[in-house]
C-alpha cells in the first residue's frame, strides 16, 4: 500500500491463539462467533499484523509480534509459532535486521513488544534490531516498568529492560513526530499510555489502532476485550477515532485481523460503522 511517500507493507509477528470470550468481554459468544470462529478450546485465531514502513529515507516498524522467547508450554497455550516467526518474515522480503531505524511500538504487550528483544550466542537478551531507535509513548514505559502489583504479568522485563540497557529507547509524548509522516497519538483504554500510529501525507493517513479496535469485529463500541484496562475509556475514544476515520476517508490497519490488515468505514445508523473496502494484506 502506497502513502505520499509511504510504502506500507503488512509482516506477521507470528500467528496465535487467545481466548474469544476474554476478547470480546460482555459480548456473548454467540455474537461474536459468527465473526471470528473459536475451536474446542474457545480459541480464536489471531495475527500480529506488524507493520513494515519505508519512505526512501526511514525503514520503521511498528510491533514486533510475540518473538521466540517463551516457554513451551506458553506457546501451546497460545498456539504460537516456533522459532522467531517475524525475523523469518522479514528475511523472506529481503529484510536484515540492521536495516531498520525505527521500532515503534503501539503498547509493550508481549504479542507486541516480544520480539523486539531475542537471545544472542552467549544466551544474552538484546535487541533483534541493532540500529534502530525503539519508541515508545513515555506513559506506557513508565507503567511497564512500575513494578506495580496490579500489573504483574503484563509487562516481561525481559521484553523491555534490555532496550533501556543498550542505550536504544526513545520514549515520546502524545502527538510527537517520530519521523516526518508519522506520529503517535495516545488513546488509552486498552492500556494507560496505549496510543496509535497514523502515518500522513496531506489530507490522507492510514491509522495503525494497535488494540484500540484488534480486528474488524470490534469496530462496535461495545466490543472490546476483557483484557482493557480502562474499558469505559475504550468505549469511548474508539467510536470518536473511527468516525474521524470515516469522515476523513482514511485507512484503518489492524493489529490482530486474522482475515484483512486494515480497511476503510462508513457511518451506518444502525451498525456505527460499516465496511467499505476490505484490504487483505498491504
Amino acid at each position: 500500500m502506497n502513502l505520499g511517500n509511504w510504502q506500507l507493507e503488512t509482516v506477521s509477528g507470528g500467528e496465535f491463539r487467545l481466548d474469544g470470550g476474554a476478547m470480546f468481554g460482555v459480548v456473548p459468544k454467540p455474537l461474536w462467533e459468527r465473526r471470528i470462529p473459536a475451536d474446542e478450546r474457545n480459541r480464536i485465531t489471531l495475527q500480529t499484523n506488524c507493520v513494515l514502513a519505508r519512505d526512501g529515507t526511514h525503514t520503521v516498524l511498528i510491533d514486533t509480534g510475540y518473538g521466540g522467547k517463551e516457554s513451551e508450554k506458553f506457546i501451546e497455550i497460545h498456539a504460537m509459532e516456533q522459532g522467531a516467526p517475524l525475523l523469518d518474515n522479514l528475511h523472506a522480503l529481503g529484510v536484515a535486521p540492521e536495516s531498520i531505524d525505527f521500532v515503534v511500538f503501539s503498547h509493550l504487550h508481549f504479542d507486541h513488544a516480544g520480539g523486539g528483544v531475542v537471545q544472542d550466542e552467549c544466551n544474552a537478551l538484546v535487541p533483534a534490531f541493532p540500529n534502530a531507535t525503539y519508541v515508545a509513548q513515555r506513559l506506557e514505559w513508565q507503567s511497564a516498568t512500575s513494578d506495580a502489583p496490579e500489573l504483574a504479568g503484563n509487562y516481561p522485563p525481559e521484553n523491555l529492560l534490555p532496550l533501556d540497557e543498550a542505550g536504544q529507547l526513545r520514549l515520546i509524548e502524545d502527538g510527537e513526530v517520530i519521523v516526518p509522516g508519522l506520529r503517535g497519538l495516545v488513546t488509552g483504554g486498552h492500556t494507560e499510555g496505549h496510543n496509535v500510529l497514523s502515518f500522513e501525507s496531506g489530507e490522507t493517513s492510514a491509522i495503525y489502532l494497535g488494540d484500540l479496535c484488534p480486528t474488524h469485529a470490534h469496530l462496535p463500541r461495545m466490543w472490546c476485550m476483557s483484557y482493557d484496562m480502562y474499558p469505559l475509556e475504550t468505549r469511548r475514544k474508539k467510536p470518536a477515532l473511527l468516525g474521524q476515520i470515516a469522515d476523513n476517508g482514511w485507512t484503518i490497519l489492524f493489529d490482530h485481523d486474522p482475515t484483512m490488515a486494515g480497511c476503510r468505514i462508513a457511518r451506518d445508523e444502525k451498525r456505527e460503522f460499516v465496511i467499505t473496502e476490505k484490504i487483505e494484506t498491504l
